[in-house]
Formats: C-alpha cells, structure tokens, sequence
C-alpha cells in the first residue's frame, strides 16, 4: 500500500464514523465507500521481475496505446505508450536496470492522456536511464484526472530493473522510448503489468557494434 492510501482514507474514516454518530448510520456509507476506493487505488502489489539479458518491463499498468517509430533529433526510435486508467494500479517502476542521467519536469496541459499530442503537450516527468550500454528515455504523464506526478530517486541513483519509483496519482499514461533496434514484444491493444511484463528486448551494445549501428549518444526528450 502507498502511504498515500491511508493519508486519504484516515481523514475519510474518522468523517464517516462521526457522521454515523451525529445523524444516521446511512450517511456514513458515503465517506466509507471513498475510503476503500483511495486504499484500493493506492495498492502496491509484489511483483516478479523478469531477469532475461536485454528486457525492458513495463513502467506501469494498463494498457499499450501505441507502438510507433518516432524521430527524436535525428535519432529514429521505438515509442511504447501505456494508458493508466483510474482502475489501473498507478505505482511506476524502472523499466531497466541502470543509472539515472537525467530528470526534467516539464510543466503543461492535462489533455486526455490517450489523445496522441498529450506526450508532447501534457505535463510530465522525463526520465533518462542508461545501463548495459543501451539509453532508455520513460515518461510519466499526466492525464485528465491527474494533478500530481511523483518521482523519487535523483540523477545519479542506480536503480534495478522493476525497482518502485513513484507514482501518478489517478488516470494517466507513460511512454517509454528505445532504441530502434530494439525487439518490441507487445502490440496495440495488449494489458500489461509494471515491473512484470516484458515490453522490449534491448540489442547489447556489442551487437550493435557488430551490426555497424554506433550506440545512441545524444539526449531525448
């Protein structure tokens, strides 16, 4: 359970019981029913990771929205969106084992997050990662209903594949950006698990080079 359950489902209790007491038992099913539903959506189930050379896990629960090839600078890459729904566990995690090389927080619209523009125009957090030679850019996208977006490690934290590392808070979408070469293994339409489900397989570095393809060395956002 993320402790942010319990800081709205408290509050809800104490109303619910003081409700019941001031007036009629059948105004505290109200507040009662909001409480389970904040302690519901800020469940944090266990999950196993997978541990195959190259895997690239889910970020978050729910559903893939898109599977395309984007351009970022002069770099072709995979994007692999996911939206969140209100029904949706909303605890985020790393999608690869590596080292965070940058943060940035970009302030924005809350247009629904499955409108395609909301990657570019709604706010976000973008997330740099780099490990076993390969970069790995993931967004945490607010949506309609979202207001909060949470990341807690800093630039510079190693972080393990499936590792928590924040939350959006209600109805969202992140997108995770790779490199071209990368093995996609979910299509559109496919329900998928944080930290559980394997979106893509990285090509290490050396097969890149081998292939004659020079590793990603610039920055995407």
């Amino acid at each position: 359970m993320v402790r942010d359950g319990y800081l709205f489902a408290v509050p809800l209790i104490a109303a619910a019981l003081l409700l019941g007491w001031l007036t009629r038992p059948a105004w505290a099913i109200i507040p009662c029913l909001l409480a389970f539903f904040f302690l519901w959506f800020f469940r944090d189930p266990e999950r196993a990771i997978p541990q195959e050379a190259g895997a690239v896990v889910s970020p978050g629960d729910g559903k893939v929205t898109d599977v395309s090839t984007v351009t970022v600078g002069n770099e072709k890459q995979t994007r692999l969106s996911i939206f969140l729904s209100v029904f949706d566990v909303h605890v985020n995690r790393s999608p690869i084992a590596g080292t965070i090389r940058d943060v940035r927080y970009q302030r924005g619209q809350f247009l629904n997050a499955m409108n395609t523009v909301s990657a570019e125009k709604n706010e976000q957090n973008i997330v740099t990662l780099e490990g076993d030679g390969q970069r790995v850019v993931f967004k945490q996208i607010a949506g309609l209903l979202a207001r909060r977006i949470v990341f807690y490690p800093k630039v510079g934290d190693r972080l393990d594949r499936g590792q928590r590392v924040g939350l959006i808070k209600f109805g969202s979408r992140v997108d995770v950006l790779l490199d071209a070469s990368a093995h996609v293994n979910v299509k559109i339409g496919d329900r998928v698990k944080g930290g559980a489900s394997v979106l893509a397989y990285l090509q290490p570095q050396g097969a890149l080079t081998a292939a004659g393809i020079a590793p990603a060395t610039g920055r995407a956002h």
